[in-house]
């Protein structure tokens, strides 16, 4: 082992270094000696050189200096591989597959040992969520496919079967799940390239205003039948971004807003304050629940009945949105509006002439 193999070595320096002390010491008094009776007035007086007892007395001195050497650096050795022990020990586990494991710290004294395994027991935890992350990604991802899936199964076996006509109206609702799936998976792929900072984005000089005129016009009749009424309140500005990926993530904030909020108004803004580009889209309620308004941006999260989150929908358009503007290197936040309702705030940057 390791572990084991860096305790010998230790003892061996340890050992090696505390016998070359004794024998320097030994043979450097030995020679002083030689050299101060050698020029001393009384050098031939062999009564007054070293004696056997002298010897005798040197040599247990150095054993006992051995002794104790021999013992401090069991000690230290023991101090520092006990850490070094716990942490090879953790990381056998976890190439097992035991995530939970965690490392012992030991002595903190020693700053170094005592750092490498607080991180890493960081990184154990960090393994321990994202394997968690990623066996709730799949359950959900697995539940969200399967709804879509069955009706399209079920629907076509029907159609088969002759239990269903094949017309216009029940091929148009399997249309529609399967533009539910189309919608589910490239959400997915927008989010996780996202995350692995390989989201492809095509920036170009953007005069905003009129990318939010031409998605509004294609919106504002949709909205008026569903009860709601678009209001824009635009700046013109200019801004570096990419104009597709941004009504991606402005189409998900207005649908987010048509199936969940009061009906009544729907506001877009677009604002320069402190030279960074400010889009807005509010509604007039209920807003977000308090208990998910803080992880409103995460996958696969939905409100209540009292939320304006997407119950009903795939749960991941906030987190999107999320994924599209952090991409941008700008930022999204949630607040109420004057309203009281949902207010959703993306920061672009600063704005180009």
């Amino acid at each position: 082992m390791i572990v084991k193999g860096l305790s010998r070595q230790i003892l061996v320096a340890m050992a090696t270094v505390t016998v070359a002390a004794g024998l320097l010491v030994f043979f450097g008094t030995y020679l002083a000696f030689t050299i101060l009776f050698y020029f001393s007035p009384w050098s031939e007086d062999n009564d007054s050189w070293l004696t056997g007892f002298d010897f005798v007395i040197l040599t247990v001195l150095i054993l006992i200096a051995l002794i104790v050497a021999a013992l401090a650096s069991i000690r230290l050795a023991r101090r520092i591989l006990e850490p070094l022990e716990s942490l090879a020990e953790s990381a056998r586990r976890i190439k097992d597959g035991d995530l939970s494991t965690r490392a012992i710290p030991g002595d903190y004294s020693l700053g170094e040992t005592a750092s490498l395994v607080e991180d890493f027991n960081a990184m154990a935890q960090r393994l321990q969520d994202m394997a968690s992350d990623m066996t709730l990604w799949n359950a959900t991802i697995a539940h969200e496919l399967r709804t879509p899936l069955t009706i399209l199964k079920g629907r076509l076996q029907g159609m088969i079967d002759g239990v269903f006509e094949p017309n216009e109206k029940s091929l148009h609702a399997l249309v529609l799940q399967v533009d539910s799936l189309a919608r589910l998976v490239e959400d997915l792929r927008t989010v996780t390239l996202a995350d692995s900072g390989h989201l492809d984005l095509r920036l170009q000089p953007v005069r905003l205003k009129d990318e939010i005129l031409r998605l509004a016009a294609v919106l504002d009749d949709e909205l008026r039948q569903e009860g709601f009424h678009l209001k824009l309140d635009l700046c013109d500005a200019m801004v570096r971004v990419d104009p597709m990926r941004i009504r991606q993530a402005l189409l998900a904030l207005v649908t987010n807003a048509r199936r969940y909020a009061n009906r009544g108004l729907v506001e877009i803004s677009l604002s320069i304050e402190k030279d960074q580009v400010v889009l807005r889209v509010s509604d007039e309620g209920p807003g977000l629940a308090p208990d998910i308004a803080s992880s409103a941006f995460e996958p696969f999260k939905r409100g209540g009945d009292s939320g304006s989150l997407e119950k009903g929908g795939n749960g991941l358009g906030l987190s999107v949105v999320r994924a599209i503007v952090e991409a941008h290197g700008g930022k999204v936040r949630y607040a109420r509006s004057a309203k009281g309702g949902a207010m959703f705030e993306i920061l672009l940057g600063k704005a180009v002439s």
